[in-house]
Formats: C-alpha cells, structure tokens, sequence
C-alpha cells in the first residue's frame, strides 16, 4: 500500500472488517448522543430516494428516535422521512418499500419539479441555460433545500447519507445532498452499508439494486459506477487496504483529488488551499 492510499484510508475512516451489529449500535448513539446534547432540536428529517443510503439512514434515525421517546418518555422526538420526487419518479415503489422498511414517525411528500423549473426559467431569463447536468445539481440542491426548510419548522436537523465510498470520489453535489448537519454512515463503504441493512433485515431489492443519483434528464437512471469509471467493490477493496488494478487505483485517487474542495470548509486567507 502506498502512502495516497494509507492517507485516504485514514481520512475516510474505514476500517477493512466490521461487525454490523456493533456498527448499527454506533450510529444509533451517535444520533441520540446529538439530541441529548442539543436538546432544543427534537428530530432528524431525511429524503428518501428508494436506495441503499438512504434506507440505512432512515432507518439508523427511526431506532434512534425510538430509544429517545422510551428513555425520556417525550414523544416529541421525532423522525421525518421526506419523499422528493422530480415529477414522478420512476422507482417510487422502491421509495414506498423504504418508508414501510423504515416506518417514520411522519412521513411527507415535497414534489421538486414546479421549483426547479422556475429557478431554470429564471435563469435562462437572465441569459444562463442550464446544461442537463447542471440542472442535475439543481435538483439535489432543491431537495436539500426543502429538508432544511422542513427541519426549520419542525425543530429538527437534517440528515445526510454520504459514506466513505462516496466521500472518496465526491460523488454527491455540493450544498446539495453534500449539505447535511450528520452523517452517521460516514465511515462505512458500500458493501459494509448493505451489511448493515441486511443486519437490520431490510428486504434485499433495496439494498441490491444498482446505485443511481438520477438526476439528468437526458441518461435517467444512469447508474453511479458508470459515471464514475470504477466499480463500488474496486473503490471498496481500496478503502480496506487491498490491492487493486492500477486502472482502478489511478480513477480512484483523481477523483479524491479532483474532489477535494468538497470535502472542505468554504475557504479563507488562512488556508492553503489557495496559496
């Protein structure tokens, strides 16, 4: 292994074997270790889009706010699972799946298309026209957007589904599904997420389907190792320490490299990264 690796293994916090059942355990304290810290917030709000992040998720927040409400005997606590559709989604069974696996305490329904397509008209007015996959972060951005005005008034903070696989390779939108205030799976890789799930006996078609962001028009449901050039097991052999092909290796160190002012703070004068 060389040192790049050792580092971003370091930085993504992965560890290359696990137990899910101790791993289910942290996360769920982590978020109640959050709420009993900051007791004015009463709750986590998630969008839910059908696959394996964001059932994990869910899923981590409803134990966790299961525990509070018995231990504290406040049922104020809460979880609120949010489906955020562009249009109609073309795997919305898959989102309801994952509403019933989950079982939220409040479950709602925010469709993003008529916002969407007035901050693209608003745009073009103003002489920018959007490319499909610039349109594609707007949607992730209106999504994100929605949870925080939800959390607003539902004294609640808003969850985000990044993990270490997708940390690595910056595969999420910046001040969009990038922009959460937790991130409880962070630290895991893909296949320790599904590990997880099938801990928590999530039913299999959610966790074994094919990764997806959808959220270009024109290449729906373009699946996520497609638009990165590298399997989830290649990027998941790396983060535990193992060898991988040299393709592999070199795709997935250029996108942590091209990424990196993702994973960073908005910049001052005082740090290097402008120097």
């Amino acid at each position: 292994m060389d040192e790049l690796q050792r580092r971003i293994i370091e930085n993504m916090k992965v560890s290359p074997t696990i137990d899910a059942h101790e791993e289910i355990r942290k996360s769920v304290d982590f978020l109640k270790s959050y709420l009993t810290k900051y007791p004015f917030f009463k709750g986590f709000v998630l969008g839910i889009s059908g696959g394996q992040d964001s059932t994990l998720t869910g899923k981590l927040a409803q134990l966790a706010i299961d525990e509070m409400r018995k231990e504290t005997g406040n049922n104020e606590y809460k979880f609120i699972a949010v489906r955020l559709p562009y249009g109609v989604q073309k795997d919305a069974a898959d989102v309801e799946d994952a509403i019933t696996f989950i079982n939220p305490t409040k479950a709602l329904t925010v469709n993003i298309k008529a916002a969407v397509d007035a901050s693209e008209a608003s745009l073009k007015e103003a002489g920018i026209t959007l490319s499909d996959f610039a349109k594609g972060n707007e949607k992730a951005r209106e999504r994100m957007k929605a949870q925080y005005s939800i959390a607003a008034m539902e004294n609640c903070v808003v969850l985000g589904t990044d993990h270490s696989a997708e940390n690595l390779t910056g595969f999420y939108t910046k001040y969009g599904d990038g922009g959460a205030d937790l991130v409880p799976i962070f630290r895991l890789n893909k296949r320790q997420g599904r590990m997880l799930l099938k801990e928590l006996g999530c039913p299999e078609h959610l966790y074994l389907k094919t990764p997806t962001a959808d959220l270009e028009d024109e290449r729906p449901q373009l699946s996520d190792e497609s638009a990165l050039g590298v399997t989830y097991d290649e990027i998941d052999n790396y983060l535990e320490g193992k060898k991988v092909s040299e393709q592999a290796q070199q795709t997935i160190e250029k996108l942590y490299q091209k990424s990196e002012h993702k994973r960073h703070m908005p910049i001052t004068i005082f740090d290097d990264f402008w120097k």
